[in-house]
């Protein structure tokens, strides 16, 4: 009943016709044809409004002022229904998000049309980023700022891996990797004098994107551009004190000592642990008591600073393991990253947990489920789209999105 006299009163108020012509958005003069209906799905129901129509021969293309007036170009979802659908297509998967919507709300959207907006709204999210580069409001930092880089494999379409080397036996790949900045600070103690990660201080920007910049390129690469601007975002550059965690691989340090010269780089410690017992596996078994013991004498070098001891240890297994000789040179390129005992005493955190949390709830939790299988442009509109809402976002883009239609 509600739907039908909204119905009524909009399709009564005929001032949407402008007159026999009207600008057309290609530059040229459109002629009014008529008023046409079109059914959209709102909140209150189904809704058949009839618009001035007015269609432009130069471009061959319509449209109504009154779409746009109401928030209604470019679909048949209201505003109200499209903000439901950016909502349940970034936490399930499309067939369950037509489900809730249908369930919660009494809206009925089918799971094409859920993936096919939720896309559409991620695409807008994703072209938003990039141009808000200011330091955002309440982001300022004055103590200490963090940054987590990482990456994580997703499972393609067949046609977005063609001629792309992975781990599978016959050398080809299943996935493409996400990379993922997650930005947050840690400025309390608790009850031992351990850094604290701030409530409400994360936020995350991913894609599948690359983040190497060659000597010859003239710009940064693409995953190097949205790790400055994220830093831009969270005022990174204004901290105190800058640190930079990672898991040790060389792209990551690359792009930091390019981007940030002046940031602390630590190897998360997490990362370096499971490095050594990798080791300790290859050489005693996974389910030896020797492992055990072993491993855990390198954890408290680790822990302590002895590194010539750690080093030696290791390496006094190269000969028989193909891991230990791995581990071997993944300590000596990242000793540097791994003065544990030095950053501590400063009080700076030494494990990435936030940036691997990030990894599973921003991107392995909604794209990584069973039978799932993505091109690479609908990814990376629903990695935007839920990159925004669990960095806190998704309300002031949508008062900017209000305000420019």
């Amino acid at each position: 009943m509600a739907a039908r006299f909204l119905q009524d009163r909009l399709d009564a108020d005929t001032s949407d016709h402008k007159g026999p012509h009207l600008l057309c958005p290609c530059g040229h003069e459109a002629r009014y044809a008529g008023r046409r209906p079109k059914t959209f799905e709102s909140a209150l129901g189904p809704l058949t409004l009839t618009r001035a129509y007015y269609h432009c021969p130069t471009c061959q293309h319509g449209f109504c002022p009154r779409d746009r007036e109401l928030g209604l170009e470019g679909g048949s979802l209201s505003p109200a229904v499209l903000r439901m659908v950016g909502a349940v297509g970034s936490l399930v998967s499309f067939e369950e998000g037509s489900q809730l919507l249908h369930e919660l709300a009494g809206v009925s959207v089918s799971p094409r049309q859920v993936e096919r907006d939720a896309e559409r709204l991620g695409v807008e999210i994703a072209n938003d980023e990039r141009t808000l580069t200011e330091p955002l409001s309440g982001q300022e930092v004055h103590g200490t700022a963090y940054l987590g880089l990482d990456g994580t494999g997703i499972p393609m379409r067949k046609e977005e891996l063609q001629g792309r080397a992975g781990k599978q036996a016959d050398g080809s790949s299943r996935t493409r990797e996400v990379k993922l900045v997650a930005a947050w600070t840690a400025n309390t103690r608790d009850d031992k004098g351990r850094p604290v990660r701030d409530p409400g201080s994360i936020t995350y920007s991913a894609a599948i994107e690359s983040a190497a910049t060659k000597d010859t390129d003239s710009s940064l690469s693409a995953f190097a551009q949205r790790v400055e601007r994220e830093a831009q975002r969270r005022d990174f550059e204004h901290a105190e004190r800058q640190v930079v965690l990672g898991d040790g691989a060389v792209w990551i340090w690359n792009l930091t000592s390019e981007l940030f010269p002046d940031a602390i780089q630590i190897v998360d410690k997490w990362h370096a642990k499971e490095h050594l017992w990798g080791v300790s596996k290859d050489i005693f078994g996974a389910q030896s008591p020797q492992a055990r013991t072993w491993v855990a004498a390198r954890y408290e070098e680790l822990d302590e600073g002895r590194f010539d001891a750690l080093l030696a240890a290791v390496a006094g297994c190269a000969e028989d393991s193909e891991e230990a000789r791995k581990c071997v040179g993944y300590l000596t390129t990242n000793r540097a990253q791994m003065d544990y005992p030095a950053f501590e005493a400063q009080g700076l955190c030494t494990g990435s947990g936030v940036v691997e949390a990030g990894c599973k709830a921003a991107i392995g939790t909604r794209l990584k489920r069973a039978g799932m299988h993505w091109s690479v442009s609908g990814a990376n509109a629903i990695i935007a789209l839920r990159c925004c809402r669990l960095s806190g976002r998704f309300q002031d883009f949508w008062e900017r999105r209000c305000l420019a239609a």
